[in-house]
């Protein structure tokens, strides 16, 4: 089983935009997921890294930016492979949100 969930969120912003809108918004990604919280981010390039806490565990992501896309990727914690698909599901539904 792998130990990373990845998926791509598309958009029409082009990168400087859709950048913009992940730094203003990133308090929705966490509240998107059950208990969730922001503990950290940091942009290196084009890529985002978030350490987020999910019902008490830690969750780090990566989000790279492209001119059409978000490419996700997070690391689950053991347990968190029970909620694969409805973590997935979250953070694309408030991905596309986001990048509307």
């Amino acid at each position: 089983m792998p130990d990373r969930l990845a998926l791509d969120i598309p958009h029409r912003l082009g990168r400087t935009e859709a950048r913009r809108k992940l730094e203003d918004k990133l308090g929705h990604i966490a509240a998107a997921l059950p208990g969730g919280s922001l503990n950290s981010h940091h942009w290196e390039g084009d890529t985002l890294f978030l350490d987020l806490a999910v019902l008490g565990q830690r969750f780090e992501s990566e989000l790279e930016v492209f001119d059409n896309r978000v490419h996700a990727e997070v690391d689950l914690p053991p347990f968190g492979f029970l909620f694969a698909d409805r973590i997935k599901a979250e953070l694309n539904r408030v991905g596309t949100e986001i990048l509307a």
